[in-house]
Parts: C-alpha cells; sequence; structure tokens
C-alpha cells in the first residue's frame, strides 16, 4: 500500500546529485512531504553531481564534462517549467532554456576534424553490413543482448567510420561499452540521426548547468524548507529482511570532523538511495601537474553500494560497474583565457559563433579528443575579456601524437599543446601561452562510463524492489525500462518513479518519448544512414 505522509514523515536523501533533488521536488509538491521533513545528505560541499561548474577568473574555472539536453526529456522539463531561472525569478529554467537554444540553434560547421581540417559528416560511411547490423540491433529484445559488447555486434571497420566517430563523441561509448545501451540510445534518440552530423536537436543551457539547473533547484528547495546536510557521509545502511518484505532500519553517518553518529528509522521514515556515482573520486590536475587517479577504495558511494549490495541479492551487483576503471575512465580540461585568440580563431575557421557548434572531435587524435566551445560567459561572474572551453579525451591512457605522454601523465599545459597540435594552431597560440593568458585545469574521472559497462538483468536494482516498504533507489544505476543511463532526464526519471511508487500521488509519470514508433522519424533516419 502506498504511504499518505503525516507530519512526522521524515524523507532522507543519500547522496545530493540531481536524482535527489528531483525527489524532493517531487516530494513536496506530488506526494505532500513538508520540505523540512526533507534531509538531503551529500558527501561533498556542493550538490548537483555530474551537474557541476565552478571556479572563477582568476584562478581558472572547472566543468568536469556536460550532460546533453534535448526537447524530449519529459520528466527533466516539466520539473524545471516550476523552478525559476538563475537571473530572472518570472521566467522558469525550461522556458529559459528553450528560448536560448532558440537563439543559439545547433548547427556544427565543424563537427569532425583530420589533419586540422573539416571532414563532411553528411555521408556515414556505413557498409551494407553495418547499416544491417544497426537494424538488426534496434529490432533485437533486449535480454538477448546480456552482457554483450559493442565491439561484438560489429566489425572492426564498423569503429571508423564516421557514423561511429559522430556517435562515440557525442555520447562517451566506447567499443567495449555495453551493447544494451546502445540499443537503448539507437531507440530513443533515433529522430536525432537527421542531425546527427551537425548536432541538430541538441539543447543547452543558459550558463553551465550547476548555475542554470542545480542553483535554481537548490534555491527552491530551501525556500521550500528542505535541509541540506553537506560533507557528511553514509556510509552504511541497516536492513530487517521478511519473507515478503524489506525495511531499511538506520543510516550511518560520517561527518566531515571525523565523528560517526546513526540515525534510526521510524515507521514514517523513508529512505531515497543514490547508488554509485559517475563523477565520484573526480581529482584535478592544474597547469604544471597531472590529475592523480583515484580508485574505488576511497569512494564514498561506491563503497556504500557495495555494503548494502551484500546484504541482498535485490540490491544489484555495483561490482559490474565499479571494477573495470581502466574501461570506464576518461579524462577531461577545462581552459579559461584572458585573451580572445582562440575563440576568435575556431569562429572563423568553424563558421560557428559560441554556442552553436558544440563538440569538435579529431578523429585522428590517439586520445580522441573532442572540444566544446560554450556560449560566452558560460559563468554568470565571467568578465567579459575572459573565454573559456572544455574537453575531453576518451582514450587517456594512449600516447599523444606531438606529447608522447599518457594524456592521464599530462599536466593541463601539455594537454593544450597536444591540442594546438591537432587544430594547427600552434604558432598563434604560444604567445598567449608565453605569456600566462591562459589556464588549463585538467580532471580524472575514474567512474564517468560506469552506466555503460555490460550488465546483464539484475545488475541494476529496481527504483523499488520487490517488497521494499520504505526505501527506493534512484540515480543512474537503478532500473528503469527502456530509459537510457547518462542522462539526467534518467535521473528526474527514477526519482519520480521512486516517489509515485512509493506514496500515494494520484499522478501518472509521462511516457517516454518513443520515436522509434514514429514512422516520419524512422524514414528521416533511413535516409540519412543510408548516404
Amino acid at each position: 500500500m502506498k504511504r499518505i505522509p503525516s507530519q512526522d514523515t521524515t524523507v532522507y536523501m543519500v547522496g545530493g546529485g540531481i536524482a535527489a533533488l528531483a525527489g524532493a521536488y517531487h516530494l513536496i509538491n506530488d506526494a505532500g512531504v513538508s520540505g523540512e521533513n526533507i534531509h538531503i545528505v551529500e558527501q561533498d560541499a556542493v550538490v548537483g553531481g555530474a551537474c557541476d561548474g565552478s571556479g572563477n577568473p582568476k584562478h581558472g574555472y572547472v566543468i568536469r564534462g556536460g550532460r546533453m539536453h534535448e526537447a524530449h526529456y519529459v520528466c527533466y522539463w516539466d520539473m524545471l517549467s516550476h523552478i525559476p531561472s538563475y537571473d530572472d525569478p518570472n521566467v522558469s529554467v525550461k522556458d529559459e532554456s528553450f528560448a536560448f537554444s532558440q537563439r543559439y540553434v545547433s548547427n556544427a560547421k565543424a563537427r569532425l576534424l583530420k589533419s586540422g581540417e573539416k571532414i563532411d559528416t553528411t555521408r556515414l560511411g556505413l557498409s551494407l553490413r553495418d547499416k544491417i547490423n544497426l537494424l538488426q540491433l534496434v529490432l533485437t529484445t533486449e535480454h538477448r543482448l546480456a552482457n554483450k559488447k559493442i565491439e561484438d555486434w560489429f566489425s572492426t571497420a564498423f569503429f571508423s567510420t564516421t557514423f561511429w566517430f559522430l556517435w562515440t563523441s557525442m555520447f562517451a561509448f566506447q567499443r567495449w561499452s555495453s551493447l544494451a545501451e546502445m540499443r537503448r540510445y539507437l531507440r530513443r534518440f533515433i529522430h536525432l540521426v537527421e542531425g546527427l552530423g551537425y548536432l541538430g536537436g541538441i539543447m543547452r543551457t543558459r550558463y553551465n548547468q550547476y548555475h542554470s539547473v542545480i542553483v535554481p533547484l537548490q534555491r527552491y528547495l530551501q525556500q521550500n524548507g528542505v535541509r541540506f546536510q553537506l560533507q557528511t557521509q553514509v556510509i552504511d545502511i541497516d536492513f530487517e529482511f521478511q519473507a515478503d518484505k524489506k525495511t531499511a532500519t538506520a543510516l550511518h553517518l560520517l561527518h566531515s570532523n571525523g565523528l560517526s553518529s546513526k540515525v534510526d528509522l521510524g515507521s514514517n521514515d523513508v529512505v531515497f538511495i543514490t547508488n554509485g556515482s559517475m563523477t565520484d573520486n573526480t581529482s584535478q590536475g592544474a597547469w604544471t601537474t597531472a590529475p592523480v587517479l583515484k580508485d574505488k577504495s576511497s569512494s564514498a558511494s561506491w563503497m556504500l553500494w557495495q555494503r548494502i549490495a551484500r546484504k541482498n541479492k535485490a540490491f544489484g551487483n555495483p561490482d559490474v560497474f565499479s571494477d573495470h576503471i581502466e574501461l570506464q575512465k576518461w579524462y577531461s580540461f577545462t581552459v579559461t583565457l584572458a585573451d580572445p585568440t582562440f575563440h576568435d580563431h575556431i569562429h572563423a575557421f568553424s563558421g560557428n559563433i559560441d554556442g552553436t557548434g558544440g563538440l569538435v572531435t579529431m578523429v585522428d587524435s590517439n586520445w580522441l579528443l573532442s572540444i566544446v566551445i560554450a556560449h560566452q560567459p558560460h559563468f554568470p561572474d565571467q568578465p567579459e575579456s575572459v573565454k573559456i572551453f572544455w574537453g575531453y579525451g576518451l582514450y587517456p591512457d594512449r600516447k599523444g601524437n606531438y606529447v608522447q605522454k599518457t594524456m592521464s601523465a599530462c599536466s593541463g599545459a601539455e594537454i593544450l599543446q597536444e591540442l594546438w597540435y591537432h587544430l594547427k594552431i600552434q604558432e598563434i597560440m604560444q604567445p598567449i601561452t608565453d605569456c600566462g593568458k591562459i589556464m588549463c585545469i585538467p580532471t580524472a574521472m575514474p567512474f564517468i562510463d560506469s552506466a555503460f559497462m555490460p550488465r546483464i538483468a539484475g545488475d541494476r536494482p529496481d527504483v523499488v524492489p520487490a517488497g521494499a516498504s520504505n526505501f527506493a533507489f534512484i540515480g543512474q544505476f537503478a532500473e528503469l525500462p527502456d530509459e537510457c543511463a547518462f542522462t539526467v532526464e534518467y535521473s528526474v526519471r527514477s526519482a519520480q518513479t521512486a516517489v509515485y511508487e512509493l506514496f500515494e500521488t494520484n499522478k501518472v509519470i509521462p511516457p517516454i518519448y518513443n520515436s522509434i514508433h514514429r514512422p516520419g522519424i524512422l524514414i528521416k533516419a533511413m535516409q540519412v544512414i543510408n548516404r
């Protein structure tokens, strides 16, 4: 039986990513839980998880990555239609983002480069066998793809096609990633295939995603009384198991001062657990130093999931997602410049003004480097004289083409030397570097591709496992049939599902946008694939 909240109903959110924030939003607005009775417990000093953005013009800005946005994230945009934007309380985050994306339309004119020159992306380079394999993958049922990798399905030649370079750089799939997840992406985002070569249909927020989405959402929750308990780890959760019932009974906390505490859960208390994290254990380097890669043993989120998974098989299998750092890590970097030369060059070279080009990927880069030039300013406090851009490499353990070191061993300065080489702009950028008008901060993310690891049914626990009376799993590692992991929509939909399954709301979650069943979209996609 679903719960009807009482005055003493208390909900604890384990983790402070967007799934937890969305869960708090739906608890207040749909389930009628008092905001003052919602506690968000987060190990870091800020909330938002993978939707981040930090720094300043003096010491440099940092963006670990950017989550892709598109118009059919129905749960995500519905929530944000009720959240006032960062700059204007009379405009919602949704309306601001849609208006911004209509003004700065994605139309990448330099999506792929080789030897510093643009590659024609109107033709995807797929053989007849590749096309048949794609069609068969779309039509195959997911259970037949358990534990299979993408490279198990396609020929070696497929991974040299324009289609693959567009796909892998846009979504961060690797050839050893989950074939089942690729199938979900093909079916879920088939409407984006028409614009695959120029990032058509991709939306952006006014600022970085922390300031455009997380800060407004946090403000809203705080105004509604939600309590944020930061720099606090949940290191274990106690459960009581009966034949047909599972109940969370206590949370064990570790505080920033080193002290421990225990929260006993009453009959009216509920726990939402963010199990695992793609951005946990991120480490930063600097201009002269490379980031130091961390392992699972120091990751609070993964160790928590591992502890509770040992208590019941219904709680999933975290090892599948967390024990292959060499296959799921990649490195990103954020560049802050007190000079417009780089941005002016990219504008002239690509034909894209800032904010309209999206990813630029260098297909002959051993690291498979990509960069993104966002609309400026990308941070609310960013001076007009300061420019930033972001980039990442999918293969950080390969030696560079110019810098004879692996990306993982490179400092910020060395990463830029490799980038300038691929863009053929060493001469124009060296003076900027020599006069100290540039900073590059690299980050190492050991678990960033963890949601794409090959899996079988049960490796991700159900949002509300069978018999769960007062807890749910939310985020990228809770199972949502047909939805695509590594998206903000996945996080928000998981939280909404948890609220609606545990509490009486008299509401229905909107269905996933199913473009695979729209003939017009399919025809356009097939036309593009057959070029």
